[in-house]
């Protein structure tokens, strides 16, 4: 799996970036990944803090980003393909956001096929959603699924492992680092929380001769 990861991250040019440790992913190596398989086994890892940056938004602000360490990257796509391995195939349809195979694309075709005679549709948003996630929620949904007390504590290792920024180190208390390999899957994980109640909110009460269409998800961006 290691291997695997390394080859997904390796493709992308933005993990060149280097983090809090300053290396890049060209030094990787088999020894390094068996060094980091060795701390997971007795769980002496500790997850590097991200180093934070700013990058502009369409609206003239600037969206903060953390960059993990390189050893955090591999990590933390191992644990993304374990977590879409389990998760996947629990999500709801209309859910498009940070998905394999949906994209806006898919979202706006569901939308073409079945909206066909909405005359209105309601727009929502979470502001500074990747920043205010509960960390102790978050866990509690993933134990529904997940009995591996020690998979547990390594992805709260990373909740917590906190950011540095002009030098100086800061704690978090809650959110998921936005840039962290691994926050896309847990904010997925968080959020079917919410459709699946709107799901149950339709069936129960929605209008039985005319039912309301599928909840469509906008966490497509």
């Amino acid at each position: 799996m290691y291997y695997a990861a390394y080859q997904r991250i390796n493709a992308k040019v933005g993990n060149m970036t280097p983090g809090t440790d300053g290396t890049t992913i060209d030094s990787m190596s088999l020894t390094r990944i068996d060094k980091l398989i060795g701390a997971l086994k007795d769980e002496t890892y500790q997850p590097q803090p991200a180093k934070r940056v700013y990058i502009p938004k369409k609206n003239g602000k600037k969206r903060p980003l953390g960059i993990p360490s390189v050893d955090d990257k591999l990590v933390q796509e191992v644990i993304r393909m374990l977590l879409e391995a389990i998760f996947e195939g629990q999500f709801e349809n209309g859910s498009h956001g940070f998905r394999p195979s949906r994209s806006c694309h898919t979202a706006l075709m569901q939308v073409q096929n079945r909206f066909t005679g909405a005359k209105w549709f309601i727009e929502g948003d979470i502001k500074g959603f990747f920043d205010n996630i509960q960390h102790n929620v978050l866990i509690e949904v993933l134990r529904k699924r997940i009995s591996d007390e020690r998979f547990l504590r390594l992805i709260r290792k990373f909740l917590n492992a906190g950011y540095i920024e002009d030098w100086t180190f800061h704690k978090t208390f809650s959110g998921t680092p936005q840039g962290g390999l691994i926050s896309p899957i847990l904010a997925n994980i968080y959020l079917d929380q919410l459709d699946k109640y709107i799901e149950q909110y339709i069936v129960c009460y929605g209008d039985v001769d005319h039912p309301v269409p599928g909840q469509i998800d906008h966490r497509v961006s």
